[in-house]
Order: C-alpha cells, then sequence, then structure tokens
C-alpha cells in the first residue's frame, strides 16, 4: 500500500470530464509535488478507503486524503487551492463559511457534471513525465 507520509492523495471520479480537468488543472499549479491522484472507481481507491474505514462516507466526485485524514466536498476543494501557487491559497479564506453553506453549492455543481461538462471512459491517460503521479496505473 502506498505510504503517504508527505504526500497528498486527490481520489477523483474517473468517469467526470469535470473531475478530469480539475486534475490537469492542479498538475499545472501544484507547489512541492504533493499531491498523488487515483480515481475513485480504482482499485487503489477502494483498499485505500477500505483501510480508514471510509469506503461508505465518500462521495462520487472528489476526495483528499492527508495525514490518515479524508476531506470531502467543498473541505477537500479548499484544502487542494490551499497547497496550489500564485493566488490560488486565498480561495481557503472560504474555509470560514460554514459547510452547511458550502456543500450544498458543492453538491449542485457535482450532482450536475456530467450533465454539464459530460462523461467519459474511466481510463485517465496522463503524460508520461506526471506519470508517477497516478497511484492507480
Amino acid at each position: 500500500m502506498y505510504s503517504a507520509s508527505h504526500q497528498s492523495i486527490v481520489l477523483f471520479d474517473g468517469y467526470c470530464n469535470l473531475c478530469s480537468r480539475s486534475v490537469v488543472f492542479v498538475l499545472k499549479r501544484e507547489r512541492d509535488d504533493v499531491f498523488r491522484f487515483a480515481s475513485l472507481q480504482s482499485d487503489f481507491a477502494s483498499r485505500l478507503l477500505a483501510n480508514m474505514k471510509m469506503e461508505d462516507d465518500v462521495p462520487d466526485s472528489i476526495a483528499l486524503v492527508e495525514d490518515k485524514h479524508v476531506y470531502t466536498r467543498s473541505t477537500a476543494a479548499l484544502h487542494m487551492a490551499k497547497r496550489l501557487r500564485h493566488l490560488w491559497p486565498l480561495l481557503y479564506i472560504f474555509i470560514l463559511v460554514p459547510r452547511f453553506i458550502r456543500d450544498p453549492v458543492y453538491d449542485w455543481i457535482a450532482r450536475n457534471r456530467y450533465k454539464w461538462f459530460g462523461r467519459r471512459s474511466p481510463c485517465f491517460v496522463s503524460k508520461q513525465d506526471v506519470r508517477h503521479k497516478f497511484l492507480d496505473q
């Protein structure tokens, strides 16, 4: 099993175009090479979440695993933004907005992501120079 000593594992919907584009977005802007990625549909994600006893508590769009903690929905997105370059970490200020306000907005986008952005096959082909960042390939 992969050891996440200093990395953060992003679990994303491998069928979702929005989620896959978000992975590319993060890859281009991350600092310090901390993110690793796996699709939620992969055996790796299933084993990781089962080991953490979280397999039933993770949404079907995105999750962030850091230090044996699983962040979901808007909290995961904000924690990811905090680790990006340029002005993106400023978005982390929205962590002050209560989850009961943030998460419904996130859930609305997640519910409509296939309709708005489409579906893809579950195979996310990454470029050779970042292939090492994908844990399920």
